[in-house]
């Protein structure tokens, strides 16, 4: 088995022009250095879609979306990585080689073809069951028909019917050549106690669940019987190819009317969503009646930040589901509820109305879920003061996770409003709150790093999210991570931007010059110090810059040599020719080969320092790691660039020019940064220990030694630390 070999997957990026991908999709306008055009990520009313053809990558500076070519083909037409590499493969006409797989990937890889081959089996036999057998159509096809189910549907998410007995899967698949083992691995078929085999699902109506690519990878079983010792609902146990946290029941139909309208609808159970699809309301999914997790939360963030939440009138319902509303309110999403008329659910609010009525519907009644929420709750409180203050409490508390302050301001003023408290009392319980979840975010975060007490330049510790950074002040230990972040992002955007780039010369152990790229310089120096990142995504996101820059650097940079070396032979020659074709005399002919060949070293050194300089940049911005590439497309591009006009007459050094000045002091302002912040928790400790004279002799000669290294650094933050290479 094989996997496509890194030297492809180079030259697919090399290939791919992130302009020619993106003006397939997009109308693209030249602004200077860049193009411009409107996101086709969201309704972009004017042009904030920026295209870098010289750094291959791609940014909306609205709705933040973007990566590179790779990247750009896997969001707008829903594939994997792989599967994008071999559209962008296709669209250059690159032949894809493959590598061979280790036995390790082999087996786990043969193990998860074989479990979704047979999951497709198996739908397509219940499929036919339903349609092609009596039972089948008696029965579950009945079914259907009685709920309102059309044809176009029972194909769309392909429903089927289990018969009822004991092994018909069993024996078909095994006639067909499948393995039992998979039969057992996929839940398919279990045994009993005394080793007899027996069908999961007998006498069901079988809803498949699809992975956002498409693949069968669960199925759903409803009995239609009335005995009530059976369970109403069967569904496929977790496997190597099943995890019901990361799955949402219809997305893999709803993804792209999700990113149509830039909004996911949430329902409860597989019929909700079929009937709403059949109402012609398409961007619906359904958590299949369990609570909303993390992985699901970001399966849907990656189409929309917009979700509204459909319940029946049950209040009861609702209070159970604020778990994971809560999930969806931490990641900043933008939650609206809407409640169905009395005695409704989404099924059958969706079979009694048209198609106009139930959009009409949803657009006049979805409300804003914190005022859903305190007006629900409150109506059962009204006349208990104590019932009362608990519901406030709760609404407080639910409004503090929301990360972005002005939301959260603009829910406190609604819910000062409609629970007749003041404004100001709801806002410090809210900051009360939300500085706790802040804490404890980040405690539990360091508890695995925590600072010494006696290095004066010491390792961080902690995680802040990018939307963190808007956190009021609340403790010290609760600000290092955010105190840090402005000068670890300076870093990261070195390291993103030129990372393979030799920028410099050292000596190695031999006592040889050798060349420095720019992230050997920076791990070397942060290591030489025990520095560590204190963001946890800026550390992860360093990490695997270190990772990407060795992995295949070697045989890269030996390949673009060789085809560079070729291209500089070609374009001597053809040179060359022109040269005799043209020139007079022998004199003339050895001057402008002369010429000639500077100019075709100096265009062979610029193309292996842009290649050099792009390597690590290109494949962060590709990186199929959601943290990784975004972090990289924020730090590569720019929306704006000098223009042309500054640097025709006069040269202007370049940023990369001054890399030699640029990058020791990004990293002497990071640990001036760190001391900064240590200086602060030492003279908080000294203010607290007064009584304590030994104590705060020890503490003021710490501040002394922190204040000396800080003054030796700003001497250093203002001068040029390193020769770059000639």
């Amino acid at each position: 088995m094989k996997k496509i070999d890194n030297a492809t997957v180079q030259r697919i990026l090399d290939a791919a022009d992130i302009v020619e991908v993106v003006s397939d999709f997009v109308s693209l306008k030249r602004r200077g250095a860049n193009y411009v055009g409107l996101c086709p990520f969201h309704n972009d009313r004017s042009p904030s879609f920026y295209v870098s053809k010289a750094k291959g990558v791609c940014k909306c500076f609205s709705c933040g979306e973007g990566g590179s070519a790779v990247n750009f083909i896997m969001k707008l037409e829903q594939l994997s990585f792989t599967e994008a590499l071999r559209y962008l493969a296709k669209k250059y006409n690159i032949e894809v080689e493959e590598r061979e797989m280790t036995d390790e990937e082999q087996r786990a890889e043969t193990d998860r073809e074989n479990m979704m081959a047979l999951n497709d089996f198996a739908m397509r036999h219940f499929e036919k069951n339903l349609l092609s057998t009596p039972d089948g159509r008696d029965i579950g096809l009945s079914y259907f028909r009685y709920r309102g189910i059309s044809d176009q549907m029972i194909e769309r998410f392909h429903l089927g019917y289990a018969l009822d007995g004991q092994e018909v899967l069993y024996k078909d698949a095994i006639q067909r050549g499948y393995s039992e083992k998979y039969l057992f691995a996929t839940g398919l078929c279990s045994r009993t106690e005394n080793g007899r085999v027996y069908d999961r699902f007998r006498g069901r109506v079988i809803y498949p669940v699809l992975s956002l690519s498409g693949k069968v990878v669960a199925f759903g079983g409803r009995t239609l019987k009335k005995d009530k010792s059976a369970a109403k609902y069967v569904n496929s146990p977790e496997s190597d190819i099943y995890q019901k946290r990361r799955e949402l029941y219809g997305l893999y139909q709803a993804k792209q009317a999700i990113s149509k309208a830039d909004k996911c609808i949430l329902v409860e159970g597989y019929m909700d969503v079929i009937s709403m699809h059949q109402a012609g309301v398409c961007n619906v999914v359904a958590s299949s009646g369990t609570a909303l997790t993390v992985e699901q939360v970001r399966l849907i963030k990656r189409f929309t930040s917009n979700v509204t939440l459909i319940y029946d009138s049950d209040a009861a319902g609702i209070k159970a589901s604020l778990r994971g509303i809560e999930l969806l309110l931490q990641d900043g999403m933008d939650i609206k509820v809407l409640l169905l008329p009395e005695g409704e659910d989404p099924d059958s609010f969706a079979q009694g109305h048209s198609s106009s009525e139930v959009e009409e519907y949803l657009r006049s009644n979805e409300v804003d879920f914190i005022s859903f929420m305190a007006k629900i709750l409150m109506g059962e409180a009204s006349s208990d003061p104590a019932k009362r203050a608990r519901v406030i409490t709760q609404v407080v508390k639910t409004i503090a996770l929301i990360p972005n302050e002005i939301t959260r301001n603009v829910y406190v003023q609604e819910c000062s409003r409609i629970l007749f408290i003041d404004e100001p009392v709801l806002q410090r319980e809210v900051g009360k709150y939300f500085n706790e979840y802040a804490l404890k975010s980040r405690e539990d975060k360091m508890r695995q790093q925590p600072l010494t007490v006696d290095a004066p330049m010491e390792q961080g510790g902690g995680d802040v999210s990018p939307r963190e950074e808007e956190a009021p002040k609340v403790q010290e230990s609760d600000m290092r991570a955010v105190s840090l972040r402005q000068s670890e992002m300076a870093v990261a955007k070195l390291v993103a931007k030129y990372g393979n780039y030799a920028f410099a010369e050292g000596v190695d152990e031999d006592g040889n010059t050798v060349p420095v790229t720019v992230i050997e310089y920076i791990e070397n120096d942060l290591a030489s110090d025990g520095i560590q990142f204190a963001n946890q995504d800026i550390a992860h996101f360093f990490e695997a810059a270190v990772r990407l820059s060795r992995a295949t650097w070697d045989e890269d940079y030996r390949r673009q040599c060789e085809l560079l070396q070729q291209k500089r032979g070609e374009e001597f020659s053809a040179g060359v020719a022109a040269i005799r074709e043209k020139a007079t005399d022998i004199g003339s002919i050895s001057a402008m080969e002369r010429s000639l060949q500077e100019t075709v070293d100096k265009n062979y050194a610029k193309a292996l320092e842009d290649f050099s300089v792009g390597y690590l940049s290109k494949l962060m911005c590709s990186s199929a790691d959601d943290v990784v590439r975004s972090m990289a497309t924020d730090l590569v591009i720019e929306r704006h660039i000098l223009s042309k006009v500054h640097t025709k007459y006069a040269h202007i050094d370049t940023e990369q020019d001054l890399l030699g000045e640029l990058v020791p002091r990004a990293l002497n302002e990071l640990k001036d940064a760190i001391l900064n912040v240590r200086l602060k928790e030492v003279r908080a400790r000294l203010s607290a220990c007064a009584s304590n004279y030994d104590e705060a002799i020890r503490l003021m000669r710490e501040i002394k030694e922190i204040e000396t290294t800080r003054s030796q650094l700003a001497k250093l933050i203002g001068d040029r630390v390193i020769a770059p290479r000639k």
